[in-house]
């Protein structure tokens, strides 16, 4: 299977499905990463070598494909929808996706908000152009620090529905691609430190009766 994982950050990829995309990986299957930021120039702490950064951490899990373009960071609000599309249906085409991870078009991150519709307007690319198969499948992700501040009652909040057990050594697999990234770890209480990190995979894996899982929500799912 060809997973697409689209995110909108370098570090974002890791936050919402490291562990999922290391045991994917290590299943066999096919997957690529398609970043719509090369930089995070806003947020402090982070390094200035993000690029190699995510380079080795993408090399760490075993992603075979990089796919990246430069939408300004924090600012993708202000570029023209059909260009994000475009790009996704680009790396959509030559990935031969047939499985796509994104954001939530409801985080608060606008970045992540408007990567998320982006991709779910590249799903109907099957039908505005022959030779390209429909897609399998459709999953949101959780970024912690992010995700769960969907605070507006006029946005529908993330509901995860999809567990994937990434057990012990997919959870260091992922603490561990994440401390390639100088400058996004942080000390506890913080969400995006180890403790929380570990806690929140231990929360998502007792919600489904398993040990250390990553949460997403499946949007469609078509069975061949």
């Amino acid at each position: 299977m060809n997973w697409l994982v689209v995110a909108a950050h370098p570090d974002d990829e890791v936050l919402g499905a490291g562990g999922t995309i290391s045991k994917l990986i290590g299943e066999g299957h096919r997957l690529a990463v398609a970043l719509m930021c090369k930089s995070v120039s806003v947020r402090s702490n982070v390094s200035k070598t993000l690029f190699d950064d995510m380079t080795r951490a993408m090399k760490f899990l075993g992603v075979q494909q990089i796919f990246h373009a430069d939408f300004p960071n924090i600012c993708m609000n202000t570029v023209p929808h059909l260009e994000l599309v475009q790009f996704v249906e680009s790396c959509i085409r030559d990935w031969e996706a047939q499985v796509l991870v994104t954001h939530h078009p409801g985080d608060t991150n606008i970045d992540h908000r408007e990567t998320g519709k982006a991709v779910n307007a590249a799903c109907r690319l099957f039908q505005r152009t022959e030779g390209v198969l429909p897609l399998r499948e459709l999953l949101y992700m959780e970024i912690p620090s992010s995700t769960e501040w969907t605070l507006n009652p006029a946005d529908c909040p993330f509901r995860p529905n999809t567990f994937v057990r990434i057990g012990k050594e997919g959870l260091e697999k992922k603490l561990s691609a994440l401390c390639e990234y100088s400058g996004v770890m942080r000390q506890y209480p913080h969400p995006r430190s180890t403790e929380a990190i570990t806690g929140l995979a231990a929360y998502r894996g007792a919600q489904a009766g398993i040990d250390y899982a990553e949460a997403f929500e499946c949007v469609f799912r078509s069975i061949i």
